[in-house]
């Protein structure tokens, strides 16, 4: 799909949680071209907010699409005002999203951790239906996690998703609409399991075949640490602050196994054991 920037109309703006925000977008040409794990850029109207805002796609239907965004600063600050009916500026789908499919079984068989600084055989692929699949997410991580869990049923997967926050939990009716296992932890144990997503992980074992998190980078390089250790499969989609979303500023880079890596145009997924988290 050409990249490109559209004038599209808010159908709804919405607060779900403090400082947290929904907002639908009409837009069939996005909707019908995007794939869980891709972002939009947003462009704010105001003279002093030129950059755009990267939004991960929350849900995708046919002609809408839906994002969760947190007020951070004066751009975001700027979106939670606006009203439905509203004209702006969005990005056609851009990144490489989560990649899920009916045909990994033969790639998952042959999954090996390697030596340290070795990428392991196993590569960014598809996998066949019927499998044990656990969505990991952290905070403002946990929307795209919906799409990705709802792509995953249609493939015919077994769903359990695992979601922390700080406090207040949000798009918890949007994961029990979808008929799934949840989990929700916070920090406070104001709701759910005291701790974090890690914390529950620990204390609750389980199977799983593979694995899908989004979140901050700390709860990534636990969960991938974990993974390699259980010797499953992990795709992380990895938070970077981005300057222009294109791959142009190289603002947003991560050392990987294969060098560094453009988070906003060659990411944001990689698999888990791609990534050097200390570097």
């Amino acid at each position: 799909m050409t990249k490109k920037i559209l004038e599209e109309r808010i159908t709804s703006n919405q607060k779900i949680a403090e400082g947290i925000f929904r907002m639908t977008i009409y837009s069939p040409e996005i909707a019908q071209n995007c794939t869980p794990g891709q972002f939009v850029n947003l462009y704010p109207r105001g003279r002093h907010t030129l950059l755009p805002r990267p939004i991960s796609l929350c849900k995708i239907e046919d002609e809408h699409i839906t994002l969760v965004y947190g007020v951070v600063g004066q751009g975001t600050q700027e979106f939670s005002e606006y009203t439905q009916g509203q004209e702006l500026r969005v990005s056609t789908p851009q990144g490489n999203g989560f990649d899920i499919g009916p045909s990994l079984s033969e790639k998952m068989s042959k999954f090996t951790v390697k030596r340290e600084g070795e990428v392991p055989t196993l590569g960014r692929s598809e996998l066949e239906a019927g499998r044990q699949m656990t969505l990991v997410g952290g905070g403002l991580g946990v929307p795209s996690l919906v799409a990705l869990a709802k792509a995953l049923i249609t493939q015919g997967h077994h769903i359990r998703v695992i979601c922390g926050f700080r406090t207040e939990p949000y798009l918890i009716e949007e994961f029990e609409a979808l008929g799934i296992s949840l989990y929700v932890t916070t920090d406070s144990g104001d709701y759910g399991f005291k701790g974090t997503v890690m914390d529950y992980i620990c204390a609750h074992p389980f199977a799983s075949d593979y694995y899908y998190a989004c979140g901050p980078k700390p709860m990534l390089r636990e969960l991938a640490a974990y993974c390699r250790e259980k010797q499953v499969p992990v795709q992380v989609s990895m938070e970077e602050r981005m300057g222009c979303g294109y791959g142009a500023c190289l603002g947003c880079v991560c050392n990987t196994q294969r060098g560094y890596k453009k988070v906003c145009s060659e990411g944001p997924v990689f698999l888990g054991e791609e990534v050097d988290w200390y570097a």
